[in-house]
């Protein structure tokens, strides 16, 4: 009766009734035949699973006439069977559903059981809970007896029959489970049922659904159950077994799990998916109110313990050397995931205070709880400080009772948080350092705890990987002296462990990171290669330490650094960086010519390979995925579109970033996790996107528009949602995706943006508010401007690096400017209308705000008034995307709204002075959006009116001038000395001249003013230059001397472009007005001399500059002829280098000086100037016609321009001849003349483009050197600065630029020709100088940064500037291993301290001086003796 085919019992009476007139007269006689037919046909367990729901027809009545007879009538027929039985009605009942569900359970076609019912079983069961519903209502129903048959059953019952008879609220899981006369078996059932659950919910998607209601229900029975607490005891005593069994069966699945942890790469992938569809008991939401909170914690605490110490089998070596596999990348996502549900239910620090309790009071799994470390430090911001202060804790008890499990455990934590690099936790080595490299250590405390350390250290030796050998042989621990041999034998020790390993000492990387975790030579020989390729760059100079490498660490030069920068590749067609440095070397002889003929065929061999592939490269990526990604993100923008609920949205967002992530050429979790921690290098001047990515970026810039403009057809920002901001965080999550789709931004905002149209600039802006408040996921850029740098590019904020791309430069920047910030703001402020100021403060960019500040009062005169009108301001979103909008109306509704208003009034949205004034120095003039008047008039406004009175809180000058002109000459010297983006050049050479002519008209001010001050005050305009040199001393790095000579050009430039007489003070003192230069001569001394290519002299510019202001200052003086005199004889003294510039720029300066002072003055040259032209004329007459030359005091002003007029009117081979002719006291003058040529000599070497010729330079002096040879001139003082005769000539090397002094030791040995016998005897003083610049030239060598450099900015080097500098090495050693020998014995008195560097660079050369030391004390020890 019961099945498939056949009706509905009720059906059939119904049937029935409708075909004919019933034969009985009333419901009783009904009732009884119907019972009488049972009698002869009934089967107890079809009628329960036939009875159903009454069909309710459409009238009242109907309803009402078949509700009754049901419910009497099943129970009736139970009660007649039982009557007949002899057995209570509700076990009969009982009996008959229990069969009913092994019927119902056996029914599946699957051959083994599963956990879930088919279509008809689940039909099937429920008519059945119906009826079991009726029963219960009726009472005839005996829950206790059928949950003890259930367990009698042949098969135990299926596992959602039995949570159908939950939901169904029949029987309580936790009563079935009491019910059970077998706890064990219980559990089995469950944990089967439980493990075939997840394993059919991966494999059916349509079964997911249900199977997590189904394991939901079960984890709240669980957690109830087994972890309840002291309230809940009292309700639940009946249950006994229950608790036990809930426990065993959490710890049996969490097994299940954790069997999975090691064996993933061998499990299939849907046992993993099942493994993981179980963790979701783990998830927190799930119990919501269902579970207390503290049997939750209690449930989670107790899984992280079982998961800690599960199966502890792993030693502490073990551990040591296997956890770099446990990094937080590495380990198994089962186990990640598990601890990531786990963190959710503690704070960072319980969850660490947990792992310690664990660690103290348990057997623990290594691996596990390594694992656990890295995901800590991973996923919890804060979990830095707490890791700090545990390994701190860890080693103070480990110190105080020298416990070495402590010790261990701090060291493996430690190094497991470094390995997840230096953003998550500090490098292994910095943690070293920090914990045993200084004297607060806490192995400094006593000998026993030194030893202690070592003896742990010393343990650990044979199971160490080589990586942290290394950190502790290059950062080893504090000792005192008295117990250094404790670390030696510990460092022996280690190097002899690194020899096993094959590691040696000379093989690690020449810019060793320790902070890295690969361990691998080969990698870190490719680091090598890119740190010495950013130096060659920066430098083009072979950088020091591969020089090195290629003598005294020959092994890993030659096996490692060259393989690993000879890699084969398609050489490009101009030269790059890398190839430049491979000739360098070449050059050189660091390259063998074998392996370098090597690397250029294959170089060959790959170029004609890609050749010959290269239709087959075109086409290699595929096209298929890219046209599903675009079919996908067509899906997106038509949920979107049709306003779909939030949840579909998402989820199309997820089947995008998972389709992306096969497009992106992804290149792995290890790989991902590295590039997470580095700046994204961008070409601002040509970036470049990679090929798989290009059209990617494209296609997801495009629907994001096109999905920004859907959204706002239907509701403005404000409505439309989270989906745009989730889209582009999912964008943000593809970190290989990120350097490709800043450079396309960079491509379309800095190359492309006045060509965009309104719907472009709309989307992109929007882009870019979306991508600031995801800047959390966004790493640091590096931008590139594309020439070679001195300095590494400064690691940019995305803040600034939309400051970058936002120029304002020409009139169509300035217009796409204005209408992409106006574009970006209004929609930030629409989009986040219902945030706090706050929050808006700290979401917005600040770079949109000051571009807009910036923009609005050039533009517009409106903007610049004070009054602003609050009526119709609000600016609606609708109408800044039609497409006919004003942007210039837009600009300034915006501008007038009171929340941006507002927002101008934080300081981090304030547009200071400084930053006004660098936007203005970068615009073009020529190319301006104002006219010259509208820029004269816009330029008055902000300084006098905007900048100078407003307060230095918003970014003014407090109306001090002073103040103002500073921050002018500053922010024009920085704008000079940034790079030039738009030209890709360096800095411009010229400055707005506007903004100069304002600079100007403030410093005349100042100017008048201090000269009516009753005293001298400081120079303000050279305190200004000087300060910004105080920080930046001279260093050994190129990048700085390099900054520090381009800034002297610039305050060079600064003083020529303002009115001369600013150079000179003019004070009063006793009423009168005076003269005081002192200022500008010690800066001229300090500073500007360090930028004159010919050593002696300033530039033309300067001195000119100098002697029109004093002539300009001196109108001020009572006596303006005695004061222009007292300042050039204070010259001679105090700066004698201007006297010396005069000299040689004195035939273009005579003229200028001449006719200022006929205009000033009218009368006769004062007389210090006059003498000066009365120097030049006679050094000419001298010249030409042969007559006298007359000496002058100081002699070197004569000799300086004799030396000029030779220089610049002698024809060639004159000079010895005019030599002769001067008079026989004239060796000041002749010493004087041969320092000038020294200095000649020099500049021809680092400044060839002045004119001087080296060979020509080198005759004259030689002449010069003849000629005091022959009067036995003691020449050998121009270069003893301590000897009491030589103090004469102290003024000349004060003249002097510290480069040329430097390289002196040069042009000296390049005098050796002219270096006679009778010197070496007659000159006391030459042995000791000759010994000096030969060390000083070695010392050159070695260091390198002052050696001659190649007057093109960025030349390769070429070899023979080092050549000529060995040669000239070469040739002063043997001139002094010939001289020493035949100096007498007085040379060698003062030679005593240089015998410690002889050592240190030449020790032969010492060797031979001591000997010669040793003989000439012997030679006067006998003649002591022949006196006797």
């Amino acid at each position: 009766m019961a099945g498939p085919g056949s009706g509905a019992w009720r059906a059939l009476l119904a049937g029935r009734t409708r075909k004919r007139k019933s034969a009985f007269g009333s419901r009783a006689e009904l009732q009884e035949a119907a019972l009488r037919l049972l009698d002869h046909h009934q089967n107890l367990n079809d009628f329960l699973l036939e009875v159903q729901d009454p069909v309710k027809p459409a009238g009242k009545d109907g309803a009402e006439h078949q509700e009754a007879p049901r419910e009497s009538f099943s129970v009736s027929v139970l009660q007649e069977q039982a009557s007949r039985l002899g057995v209570p009605t509700a076990i009969l009942a009982a009996n008959s559903v229990v069969t009913s569900i092994e019927r119902i359970c056996q029914a599946s076609a699957s051959p083994s059981t599963v956990p879930l019912l088919n279509l008809d079983q689940r039909n099937g069961l429920s008519s059945l809970l119906q009826s079991i519903k009726d029963l219960l209502a009726n009472n005839v129903f005996s829950r206790s007896f059928f949950c003890r048959e259930l367990w009698k059953m042949k098969d135990p019952p299926v596992l959602e029959a039995v949570w159908q008879l939950y939901r169904g609220d029949i029987i309580g899981l936790g009563q079935l489970l009491e019910s059970n006369p077998s706890a064990p078996a219980a559990v089995e059932w469950l944990c089967s049922g439980l493990c075939g659950l997840c394993e059919q919910a991966v494999e059916s998607s349509g079964d997911m659904e249900l199977a997590g209601h189904v394991l939901s229900d079960f984890a709240i029975m669980f957690l109830q159950n087994g972890f309840q607490q002291n309230l809940e005891l009292g309700m639940k005593l009946e249950f006994k077994k229950v608790p036990n069994i809930c426990h065993a069966v959490l710890q049996r699945m969490l097994t299940w799990v954790l069997d999975a942890v090691g064996k993933e790469k061998q499990e299939d992938v849907s046992m993993l998916q099942a493994r993981k569809f179980w963790l979701n008991v783990f998830s927190v939401s799930l119990y919501n109110s269902a579970v207390h909170r503290d049997s939750l914690q209690q449930f989670f605490r107790h899984t992280l313990i079982e998961v800690l110490t599960y199966n502890p089998l792993l030693k502490v070596s073990d551990a040591i050397h296997m956890q770099k596999e446990w990094s937080f990348t590495r380990t198994c996502s089962l186990l990640t995931t598990l601890y990531r549900k786990l963190f959710v239910a503690f704070s960072a620090t319980e969850s660490i205070c947990q792992l310690q309790q664990v660690l103290e009071t348990h057997e623990v799994n290594w691996q596990h709880v390594l694992s656990c470390v890295s995901t800590l430090a991973v996923c919890h911001a804060e979990a830095k400080q707490l890791f700090k202060d545990l390994l701190s804790h860890l080693l103070i008890k480990a110190f105080r009772n020298y416990d070495v499990e402590n010790m261990i455990t701090a060291f493996l934590i430690a190094r497991q948080a470094a390995l997840e690099g230096p953003a998550v936790f500090m490098p292994y080595s910095e943690w070293f350092k920090a914990s045993f490299g200084n004297t607060g250590g806490h192995h400094t405390s006593s000998k026993k705890a030194l030893v202690f350390l070592f003896e742990f250290l010393s343990e650990l030796v044979p199971f160490e990987p080589a990586l942290y050998l290394k950190v502790h042989i290059m950062y080893p621990p504090f000792v005192p002296t008295k117990y250094r041999s404790v670390l030696l034998d510990y460092i022996a020790l280690a190097k002899t462990r690194l020899d096993d390993l094959k590691v040696a000492i000379e093989d690690m990387g020449l810019y060793e990171d320790l902070s890295s975790t690969d361990e691998s030579v080969q990698g870190q020989a490719l680091h090598d290669v890119e740190k010495a390729l950013q130096i060659f760059e920066n430098t083009r100079k072979i950088p020091t330490s591969v020089m090195e490498a290629s003598i005294f660490r020959r092994r890993y030069y030659t096996s490692q650094f060259l393989p690993a920068l000879l890699r084969p590749r398609v050489l490009p067609e101009a030269p790059d960086v890398r190839m430049a440095f491979i000739d360098s070397l070449k050059r050189f002889d660091k390259i063998p010519s074998k392996l370098y003929s090597t690397y250029m065929q294959a170089c060959g061999a790959m170029k004609e390979k890609m050749l010959q592939d290269g239709s087959q490269a075109g086409t290699s990526h595929s096209k298929e995925p890219v046209e599903q990604l675009k079919a996908d993100l067509d899906e997106l923008r038509v949920l979107i579109g049709e306003q779909a609920k939030h949840e579909d949205v998402l989820a199309q967002i997820a089947v995008v970033s998972d389709r992306l992530a096969r497009v992106s050429c992804h290149s792995g979790d290890e790989s991902e996790a590295a590039a997470l921690r580095s700046p994204i290098q961008i070409d601002i001047s040509a970036p470049r996107l990679e090929v798989c990515h290009q059209s990617v970026v494209d296609l997801l810039l495009t629907s994001f528009c096109q999905n920004l403009i859907v959204a706002s057809y239907f509701n403005p920002p404000d409505r439309q949602g989270p989906c745009l901001s989730l889209f582009v965080k999912m964008m943000c999550g593809h970190r290989n995706l990120l350097p490709s789709l800043l450079g396309r931004l960079c491509q379309l905002i800095y190359h492309q943006g006045p060509s965009l149209n309104n719907a472009h600039i709309l989307g992109l802006a929007a882009f870019v508010i979306h991508l600031s408040e995801s800047r959390a996921l966004i790493p640091e850029v590096q931008a590139n401007f594309g020439i070679s740098q001195p300095v590494p590019a400064k690691l940019l904020s995305l803040a600034e690096f939309w400051n970058c791309l936002l120029e304002c430069r020409t009139e169509e920047s300035f217009a796409f400017c204005m209408r992409f910030c106006t574009a970006a703001v209004s929609y930030f402020m629409c989009k986040f209308s219902s945030c706090s100021h706050e929050d808006l403060c700290a979401l917005l960019p600040p770079s949109l705000v000051k571009k807009l500040q910036y923009i609005m009062p050039r533009l517009s005169l409106e903007a610049r008034g004070i009054q602003c009108k609050e009526a119709k301001t609000d600016l609606l979103w609708n109408s800044l995307s039609h497409p006919s909008l004003n942007y210039r109306r837009a600009s300034l509704c915006l501008w007038k709204q009171p929340r941006f208003q507002e927002l101008l009034k934080e300081e981090a949205f304030q547009l200071s002075f400084r930053e006004w004034l660098l936007l203005e120095l970068e615009v073009y003039s020529e190319k301006d959006i104002l006219s010259a008047s509208e820029r004269q008039d816009f330029h008055y406004w902000a300084i006098y009116q905007q900048y100078l009175p407003a307060p230095s809180a918003s970014g003014g000058c407090d109306g001090d001038l002073e103040k103002a002109c500073g921050i002018m000459i500053n922010t024009i010297l920085d704008s000079s000395q940034r790079l030039d983006p738009g030209t890709c050049s360096r800095s411009k050479t010229s400055v707005n001249p506007g903004i100069f002519c304002k600079l100007q008209e403030m410093v005349l001010e100042l100017g008048c003013r201090q000269r009516l001050l009753s005293h001298c005050t400081r120079h303000f305009l050279l305190e200004i230059l000087q300060e910004r040199l105080k920080d930046r001393k001279p260093g050994s790095a190129l990048g700085d001397q390099l900054w520090r000579q381009q800034e002297l050009l610039l305050h060079r430039r600064i003083l020529v472009e303002l009115p001369a007489s600013t150079l000179i003070m003019t004070c009063r003192e006793r009423k009168k007005p005076v003269l005081d230069c002192e200022d500008f001569f010690r800066f001229v001394n300090s500073e500007l001399k360090n930028v004159c290519s010919r050593g002696y002299a300033l530039s033309y510019d300067i001195t000119s500059h100098f002697f029109r202001g004093l002539l300009n200052a001196s109108l001020g003086c009572n006596k303006f002829a005695e004061a222009i005199n007292d300042v050039l004889t204070a010259c001679q003294t105090k700066c004698p280098i201007l006297l010396l510039s005069a000299a040689l720029w004195w035939p273009k300066l005579e003229p200028v000086l001449c006719s200022q002072w006929k205009r000033l003055f009218g009368v006769p040259l004062a007389e210090e100037l006059e003498r000066l032209r009365e120097l030049k004329s006679s050094a000419t007459s001298f010249l030409s016609s042969g007559v006298v030359f007359p000496l002058s005091e100081p002699p070197w002003i004569s000799a300086a321009f004799l030396h000029c007029a030779i220089q610049q009117q002698s024809p060639r081979g004159q000079e010895r001849e005019a030599l002769k002719r001067l008079g026989t006291d004239t060796q000041q003058l002749l010493v004087s003349l041969l320092f000038f040529s020294l200095m000649d000599l020099i500049s021809a070497k680092i400044a060839p483009k002045e004119g001087v010729d080296f060979q020509t330079s080198l005759e004259w002096s030689l002449e010069i050197l003849q000629c005091l040879e022959e009067r036995d001139a003691s020449w050998p003082l121009l270069f003893c600065s301590a000897e009491k005769d030589a103090r004469q000539y102290c003024v000349l090397r004060s003249a002097a630029s510290d480069h040329h002094i430097k390289l002196l030791p040069l042009a000296f040995y390049s005098l050796t020709p002219g270096f006679h016998h009778k010197l070496l005897i007659r000159e006391q003083t030459f042995l000791y100088v000759a010994l000096d610049f030969y060390i000083q030239l070695l010392q050159l060598f070695v260091e390198g940064k002052d050696l001659p450099q190649p007057d093109q900015a960025g030349q390769s080097p070429d070899s023979t500037e080092h050549g000529d500098l060995l040669e000239v090495i070469s040739t002063a050693r043997q001139f002094l291993l010939r001289a020493i020998p035949q100096c007498p014995a007085r040379s060698f008195g003062n030679i005593q301290v240089l015998l410690a560097a002889c050592e240190e660079f030449d020790p032969e050369l010492r060797a031979t001086l001591v000997h010669t030391l040793r003989r000439a004390a012997a030679m006067e020890l006998d003649e002591e003796l022949v006196l006797f």
